[in-house]
């Protein structure tokens, strides 16, 4: 499946250069162009050493991504920077080995050809979906899609499928659950363009190259 059909229902974004939306920053780019590799932590080479090696390039250009993100708004070097996961696998932001940030909240996604990165002052949950992933997405429809949502999104439709699922995925990250258990049902997809969520949730869709890219702000406690 082509770009082309995406373009259809999302505008697209520029990758390479920092977005602003609804308070949050963001940026994404494509993998091959991020070339330069970040200056990891001891406690952050640990972390990738304990990862599967196919794992290991996407995670380490998505930590290149974010720290060039946060590093718009903390004035603090590169290598100042940490990004350390939590218990439950978000990512954390700490500066200079101390306590991590309260006043930022941080997401990060990654496929084989993209990567994005989130930053804002609330939770927030960043996703991308490969277009050629709609047919592995639809398998799995039933298990994050109500029967409302799927007459709302039309399960013919690659793009937004794969839109559905990214929004869905952003959300659960934005609320710290997971996309496998029961969380996806609990956030209702009430509209795709634009898009809007159940509760006190605003969220966006655009186009990034072949991939749907979603980003959810999430009232703290809504």
């Amino acid at each position: 499946m082509t770009a082309a059909v995406v373009a259809a229902g999302f505008r697209e974004i520029a990758p390479g250069r920092v977005h602003r939306w609804g308070g949050a920053r963001l940026i994404v780019a494509r993998a091959r162009d991020l070339g330069q590799v970040p200056a990891l932590s001891p406690a952050e080479r640990r972390v990738l050493r304990a990862l599967p090696a196919w794992r290991r390039a996407e995670w380490t250009a998505g930590r290149l991504l974010a720290k060039r993100l946060v590093g718009e708004v903390v004035p603090a070097p590169a290598g100042g920077v940490e990004i350390l996961p939590r218990e439950d696998g978000s990512p954390r932001v700490l500066v200079g080995g101390s306590s991590p940030l309260p006043a930022l909240y941080l997401s990060i996604s990654h496929t084989a050809r993209h990567v994005a990165a989130a930053l804002a002052p609330e939770p927030v949950g960043v996703d991308l979906c490969e277009i050629d992933s709609a047919d592995a997405v639809r398998r799995v429809a039933d298990h994050f899609l109500s029967p409302a949502e799927l007459a709302l999104i039309g399960s013919e439709r690659p793009e937004a499928m794969t839109a559905a699922w990214a929004l869905k995925e952003a959300a659960v990250k934005a609320d710290r659950s997971g996309v496998f258990g029961e969380a996806p049902r609990g956030i209702p997809i009430l509209g795709l363009r634009p898009p809007v969520l159940g509760g006190r949730r605003r969220a966006m869709v655009w186009r990034a190259g072949d991939a749907a890219l979603a980003l959810v702000l999430a009232h703290p406690g809504g």
